[in-house]
């Protein structure tokens, strides 16, 4: 796709799916955060384009003022509905990407919490991946996935089983190893 083709879909859609995207990302965002946040992470991938055609068809409704159009419209309301919720993605990950800069995190300690992202629930994922990271470094007898997983333990969902625990911790350990050596 060039990038005449891309301005070209902004200049058929409008203005409007620009800031409707914005009020999107920052929508689930909020909502992931707090009403969503035990749903699987499967069903928040969707929620852009669901909240995009919701707030698309309420823009709709309000400047055409008529329900019965909105309802003739929903053909429209779903391709805007995609528009505006792929372009909330995009934004979101350009924002995750170049704009929000964590200092505090170190690579390693970036790269344990993308490893324990799925087994941690949301609020406890960096505090322990700095946890994880502070026991693998401060380790000198060579037990360092034994204590990764009584960390894990301690902070995991309820549903991670005892083997899962201890792959993931070895997972953990080789993977910062990897990373050691590599820059070395």
């Amino acid at each position: 796709m060039s990038i005449i083709q891309i301005i070209d879909v902004f200049v058929f859609y409008g203005f409007d799916v620009i800031l409707l995207s914005s009020l999107t990302a920052i929508l689930v965002q909020i909502l992931k955060k707090t009403l969503l946040k035990k749903v699987q992470k499967k069903i928040i991938t969707f929620m852009p384009f669901i909240i995009g055609a919701l707030l698309y068809a309420g823009y709709l409704w309000l400047y055409n003022g008529d329900i019965g159009y909105v309802l003739h419209s929903y053909v429209s309301i779903l391709e805007h509905g995609l528009s505006i919720g792929a372009l909330a993605t995009l934004e979101y990950v350009l924002y995750e990407q170049f704009i929000r800069q964590d200092k505090n995190v170190s690579p390693c300690e970036g790269v344990i919490a993308a490893l324990i992202e799925s087994y941690v629930p949301t609020d406890k994922i960096e505090s322990t991946a700095k946890l994880i990271a502070e026991a693998i470094y401060k380790d000198v007898s060579g037990e360092g996935a034994s204590k990764t997983a009584q960390i894990l333990k301690n902070n995991l969902k309820d549903d991670v089983c005892e083997s899962d625990i201890q792959l993931l911790s070895k997972l953990i350990i080789e993977a910062l190893a990897r990373m050691s050596t590599a820059s070395a």
